[in-house]
């Protein structure tokens, strides 16, 4: 039997968001740790949207292994022949890190709060542990007495400004309830008594914001829709949303630079039945084409970075072959949850179905909001604006005065028409 020799080349990181793993088991990482510094000179407190499968996670895990100061010591060992190993920050590995995923809360709308109380718990205990030397002694027995996540993050925060720590709080999927109402109108009084008045969900984002007066000293928040963050905005009106910033278009996804790039590294490495220009014309109609800036059209697209991962990772499987499938099965189960926009823009009695006009004309027009209550998503503009940001539009330019969007690539218009 003939010997198995492994390949000497760097791992596809498909389907990987631990940015310490990828680094330790010497994956092909893309160096997004140039917008640090830009981060850092942009307001405290950090909004930032991007449709699923762009990197949103893995660019939080970079953040947190960059900020922490538990880390300090795996610094050159994570950072050091990145960009930001050889022009590291004042603030690097000086705060206590605190992440909240809310996608890991079990539990829909109207019993959210159980799963939310009992994941912050989790989190929270494991705060103590971990920076239990940075903090005053009992701090995580005297925190598991009080009830819920509201009463437990107010006591956490407050201990820790006592001992002068600085908290850099990450919430990933703070938009994790908004799924519910899309896909279930009748959840909608529900989730507007939730993010007004006394709900839960409210109460937590007053204590974030409580914090902030403390010791959470910087907040970077990631999500798919600008719904929540609407609702929420008078019990947390103090972030900054970036998301449409020209000078983050390319803090997420991959340029087709990096994409050649990373191409041209598998070539020398690896069984190739094609040049490098060769598989970006395979892949480009398919995963490139978005821009997420008005000031970058007609400058710099972007490719989903999960689908060039996908691409490269079943390339290199097949000795050099194109995947049959230009779809990876994942994206297919988000686009089946995304499939009811569509069925809502037929039942929100638009002057004209909104999808029908794309479809006719090959582009729609509006203004992207950076936010928009629940209660508004029947709302043209809005409507738009959550199909640009679950990334089922682009943008394509102006016309009259307004933004021009389009169908972005082949992966989206099978989904759409499917």
């Amino acid at each position: 039997m003939e010997e198995y020799i492994a390949p000497k080349r760097k791992r596809i990181p498909y389907g990987m968001m631990n940015f310490a793993v990828i680094r330790r088991d010497d994956c092909y990482y893309v160096d997004k740790t140039r917008f640090i510094p830009i981060i850092e000179d942009a307001d405290k407190f950090f909004f930032f949207i991007r449709p699923r499968r762009f990197g949103k996670s893995l660019t939080v895990s970079m953040l947190q292994h960059y900020y922490d100061i538990a880390a300090k010591d795996k610094f050159d060992a994570l950072f050091g022949d990145l960009y930001i190993g050889k022009y590291p920050t004042r603030d690097r590995n000086s705060y206590l890190v605190l992440y909240l995923n809310f996608s890991g809360i079990v539990g829909e709308l109207h019993n959210y709060r159980k799963g939310l109380d009992a994941h912050c718990q989790t989190m929270f205990d494991y705060f103590c542990d971990i920076y239990a030397d940075y903090l005053p002694q009992g701090i995580k027995e005297k925190l598991d007495e009080k009830e819920g996540a509201v009463e437990q993050f107010e006591y956490l925060f407050t201990e820790c400004n006592k001992t002068s720590q600085r908290i850099y709080l990450f919430i990933d999927e703070y938009d994790h309830f908004t799924n519910a109402i899309l896909a279930d109108p009748e959840s909608l009084h529900r989730y507007t008594n939730e993010t007004h008045g006394e709900g839960y969900l409210r109460a937590f984002f007053n204590k974030v914001k409580a914090g902030t007066y403390s010791s959470i000293e910087r907040c970077f928040i990631t999500g798919v829709s600008p719904v929540t963050m609407d609702d929420l905005t008078s019990g947390f009106n103090i972030g900054t949303n970036y998301s449409l910033s020209p000078k983050f278009n390319e803090m997420i996804g991959f340029t087709e630079e990096e994409v050649r790039q990373m191409l041209t590294y598998y070539s020398t490495t690896s069984h190739f039945n094609h040049t490098v220009d060769e598989l970006l014309d395979i892949m480009k109609p398919w995963y490139d084409n978005y821009c997420f800036a008005q000031g970058r059209y007609g400058e710099t697209t972007m490719y989903n970075s999960n689908m060039v991962l996908y691409f490269v990772k079943n390339y290199l499987d097949n000795d050099g072959k194109a995947p049959q499938n230009m779809i990876e099965s994942n994206i297919r189960i988000d686009y089946e949850k995304l499939r009811m926009l569509i069925r809502k823009d037929k039942e929100f009695a638009h002057d004209a179905s909104i999808i029908q006009t794309l479809v006719n004309q090959g582009y729609i027009t509006g203004d992207l909001k950076d936010s928009f209550p629940a209660t508004s998503i029947t709302n043209p503009d809005n409507f738009v604006s959550l199909l640009y940001y679950f990334g089922m539009l682009t943008i394509s330019g102006t016309y009259k005065g307004k933004t021009k969007l389009t169908i972005p690539n082949q992966v989206v218009r099978e989904q759409l028409y499917a």
